[in-house]
């Protein structure tokens, strides 16, 4: 971590968001940093959500094909493209007797359309970093950065990220995994000329793994740069948000 932008954040962040949580910061390499430990094989199915809960207490981790627990996991990080066997009856009423169903969607072929919408995602390295943004080494450069992030706070980075759009998207809400929203989706919004933040963590399987008021806000390292670089001449300087970020060193 050597750029500008990014320094400047290490010290605006604990002024403009008081008591707030350092970010996650995400990125894909062949060569994983020393520091951070692989996560191994899980033994059953397991949420990546709830293990990114150790990178939010400091551990930087390393994820591969073989440390994510569940169809979705590998998929959404793009380390495979397939999906569970009956994926649609899963997602809607399932298989009675055979399979339970999470009901998300009210049948088979409805499921069936909304795949033909996913994008394609391939990871572009063989493993997957996670660590929190105060813990960067000189010479990482994230792709995404992650804020889980409870009201007050999400509506700064909602607003933030709205600063300089013309039209009322500069965020978006896609129906997904909760970890499509912080992985796949905005890695793939930073391959864009308009890159979008994206809200997420309304995954109700998800949900279990993140504390009851917090959300997602993820973002491009490109957007995330821009945004930096707004703080200082958006609403964050106003008496408006100095109203809020008292309420927030309050806690």
């Amino acid at each position: 971590m050597n750029q500008s932008a990014e320094k400047d954040f290490l010290s605006k962040w604990p002024h403009y968001f008081p008591g707030a949580e350092w970010p996650l910061a995400l990125y894909y390499t062949d060569t994983p940093p020393a520091d951070a430990e692989r996560v191994p094989p899980p033994s059953a199915h397991k949420c990546l959500i709830g293990v990114l809960n150790r990178v939010r207490n400091g551990a930087a981790l390393v994820f591969g094909e073989e440390s994510v627990g569940c169809f979705g996991g590998k998929r959404y990080t793009g380390f495979s493209q397939q999906l569970m066997p009956n994926f649609d009856s899963f997602l809607s009423c399932g298989i009675p007797g055979q399979l339970e169903g999470e009901r998300y969607k009210r049948s088979p072929g409805i499921v069936q359309g909304v795949v033909q919408h996913w994008p394609d995602f391939e990871a572009p390295a063989a493993n997957l970093v996670v660590k929190r943004f105060d813990r960067l080494q000189e010479g990482e450069t994230p792709e995404v950065i992650v804020f889980l992030a409870p009201p007050d706070e999400l509506s700064g980075l909602f607003t933030l990220a709205n600063f300089d759009w013309q039209d009322p998207h500069g965020v978006i809400t896609p129906f997904c995994a909760g970890c499509a929203a912080i992985i796949q989706y905005p890695y793939l919004e930073g391959k864009k000329e308009a890159p979008r933040g994206v809200v997420g963590m309304f995954d109700v399987s998800a949900r279990p793994f993140v504390p009851r008021e917090t959300l997602s806000f993820a973002v491009p390292m490109n957007r995330f740069r821009t945004m930096v670089g707004f703080m200082e001449e958006s609403f964050l300087i106003t008496k408006s948000w100095d109203r809020v970020r008292k309420r927030m060193e309050r806690g």
